[in-house]
């Protein structure tokens, strides 16, 4: 706009002087040396608001002091008519709450420019009637002109704008469609006040995943491997979180924290909760089929449920924040899972409520986790009735009496540490998840053990597998049955070679009497 009028004050400062009219043509002359002089300013000092400021003003105010001096409206060609682009320009930049003081100013110019009409005409220039028309087209079409390429180039900007918003838009679609459904994404976009830092309470039903022995089978792959396995497990996991619509509140090495009924409102979200644990588990067949064509081992996931109230909203600083869940019902919700092998889901008594008569409940114990204050019970679920109609799809093989008992050494975890006291047992049935053993001494269910073969050779024997006791079987308390969570594949092949024996020989598999 400023290259435009001082292109135009030019012109008039020429025309003017050409007329001999001196004083006239410094007013044309001066804006445009004003603003050559402004854009300077403003290269060095960047300040854009007062550059603009002065620039819309003198735009204003010069077109009147330029008519007054040529003898009012008809001998300038009424070249106030110039004044409009200053309008169009505020209009443009510094939005409608100021271009409205300015359209009062402009205003007030023009009935004071009627009122000293009479007054000015006594200095008007002698110039012959054609030329007065010529003034009044060139002020009419070029600033029309103007005007209208200043509206093109704001309609551009906005298209442009709204172009960047849609690309920023899709960005943040591609960003965090990894962690929230479409729906949620929707209401972050259309409600961004729900983005500042704070939060609200909240009941939710929570989820926390974790494969079974990942961190001893990790140690024996590469890295890339590792990363590989992971993607592969998430890429399809993700994929069943977000079509029952929770939010993927953290990815912690290889869990998930997922959450159903935050921050969008979800009144069954119990029960879609579920229905999401159920399809996980039956899609980690998926997983273990993609994994085996990449050459990697198969996986294993226990889940946990907990319904409960938290704190949830953006929780850090201005410069960096996150979605998150806080209360203790988050760490129940890990310690529940970790009582779970893999392809178990374990809920606790407030989601079996919540979710109502519809699971279909395979088993329940009554446990004490760690920073609880009371027994928990929990419960296995193994399918759900109503509009979901799921169940769990895979099942462990009935276990095989071994022809030959497996001697073994074992030892108690308690955490992440093991007892220094290594113990004897021996293996007596056999599947390729579970086993039924004969032990020292007769545990609790839900207690790890860290476990090697004895009576092997030194390289085989130095191979450890771990297990959780599952129950006390029939009325012997030194039998235990024993769920497998991370097996080596030299024991895995070991496993099988007495399972091909024990059908050689045609022992009969058996269910476990409870």
């Amino acid at each position: 706009m400023g290259l435009l009028m001082g292109f135009g004050g030019i012109v008039w400062g020429s025309i003017t002087f050409y007329y001999h009219l001196l004083i006239p043509s410094i007013i044309p002359f001066g804006y445009s040396v004003f603003t050559f002089f402004n854009f300077v300013y403003f290269y060095f000092s960047k300040n854009f608001n007062r550059v603009r400021f002065f620039q819309v003003l003198l735009s204003l105010l010069l077109p009147f002091a330029y008519q007054w001096s040529l003898g009012g409206f008809v001998p300038s060609g009424a070249v106030m008519l110039w004044a409009m682009v200053a309008l169009s320009g505020s209009l443009t930049f510094q939005g409608s709450r100021l271009s409205i003081k300015w359209l009062v100013a402009y205003l007030i110019l023009t009935l004071f420019s009627g009122i000293i009409d009479g007054v000015v005409n006594e200095f008007s220039i002698m110039v012959s009637r054609p030329i007065t028309t010529l003034f009044f087209v060139i002020n009419i079409v070029i600033t029309s002109a103007i005007v209208f390429g200043l509206n093109i180039y704001f309609l551009a900007k906005r298209e442009e704008l709204k172009a960047r918003l849609a690309d920023m838009t899709a960005l943040l679609k591609k960003m965090f469609g990894r962690y929230l459904s479409a729906e949620v994404m929707n209401a972050f976009i259309e409600n961004p006040s729900a983005l500042e830092l704070g939060g609200e309470r909240k009941s939710v039903t929570i989820m926390m995943t974790d494969l079974r022995g990942f961190t001893a089978l990790s140690e024996r792959l590469d890295p890339e491997q590792v990363v590989k396995m992971l993607n592969t497990y998430f890429e399809v996991m993700v994929e069943v979180i977000l079509k029952h619509n929770g939010t993927i509140n953290e990815i912690i090495g290889d869990a998930l924290l997922v959450v159903f009924g935050a921050p969008q409102e979800m009144p069954d979200r119990a029960q879609r909760a579920v229905a999401c644990a159920i399809e996980m588990q039956n899609t980690m067949k998926d997983v273990n089929e993609l994994n085996r064509s990449q050459g990697l081992p198969a996986l294993e996931m226990g889940i946990g449920l907990n319904e409960t109230e938290v704190i949830v909203g953006n929780i850090g600083s201005s410069k960096r924040s996150k979605y998150a869940v806080v209360g203790s019902g988050v760490n129940m919700t890990s310690r529940i899972e970790s009582y779970s092998v893999g392809g178990q889901i374990l809920i606790s008594e407030s989601v079996r409520k919540e979710a109502g008569p519809v699971l279909r409940i395979d088993g329940q114990r009554e446990i004490l986790p760690k920073g609880a204050e009371r027994p928990l019970r929990i419960y296995d679920v193994g399918g759900m009735a109503g509009q979901y109609n799921l169940a769990l799809e895979e099942k462990d093989p009935d276990l095989a009496t071994l022809t030959l008992e497996m001697p073994i050494r074992y030892t108690v975890l308690e955490g992440k540490s093991a007892e220094k006291k290594r113990l004897k047992g021996s293996v007596i049935r056999l599947s390729e998840k579970s086993a039924l053993m004969v032990l020292d001494e007769s545990l609790e269910p839900m207690t790890n053990l860290k476990i090697n073969l004895r009576d092997v050779e030194d390289r085989l024997a130095a191979y450890d597998f771990y297990g959780k006791i599952i129950k006390r079987s029939g009325d012997k308390k030194l039998n235990h049955e024993l769920r497998f969570t991370s097996i080596p594949p030299e024991v895995d092949a070991y496993f099988k070679a007495h399972l091909r024996y024990a059908e050689k020989s045609g022992t009969n598999r058996e269910w476990i009497d409870d």
